[in-house]
């Protein structure tokens, strides 16, 4: 399980039209889960999720945890793309779509995470915080 985690003052997804999830300041989390992946990857990513120190402390430092921010989890199974042999990515690492969404789905749950719609074409919009970006991988 990959996840590309953004640092955010805001957050929303739109799917044909219509804003399905909204968040104010917190984490964006676009989350990849590969083949091989159960619920004891879920449940490590969401712990790694909710424990993950990038929001600043009283003098700046990258030091305090979610808190009372939110997040907003996008399913992205490009983050397993593999470009190793070409310029066209692979996506044979990514779990299928009926093993994929329950897991995250399991992750939104356990973060209490708002979501986009799985498998869906989604305008995800932002704006960053910092900028700070990082990845995870369980």
């Amino acid at each position: 399980m990959k996840a590309v985690v953004q640092r955010v003052a805001s957050a929303s997804v739109t799917v044909e039209g219509e804003e399905v999830s909204r968040i104010g300041p917190g984490m964006l989390v676009l989350l990849g889960v590969a083949d091989g992946d159960g619920p004891a990857e879920a449940a490590k990513m969401a712990r790694k999720l909710l424990g993950l120190r990038i929001f600043p402390d009283d003098e700046g430092r990258m030091s305090e945890d979610l808190a009372d921010r939110e997040i907003l989890c996008v399913s992205q199974f490009t983050l397993l793309g593999d470009t190793s042999k070409g310029n066209r990515p692979s996506f044979v690492s990514a779990a299928r779509p009926e093993v994929a969404e329950p897991l995250y789905l399991e992750v939104c749950e356990r973060t209490g995470a708002a979501h986009g719609v799985f498998g869906a074409h989604m305008e995800v919009e932002m704006s960053g915080d910092g900028p700070v970006t990082v990845v995870i991988e369980v």
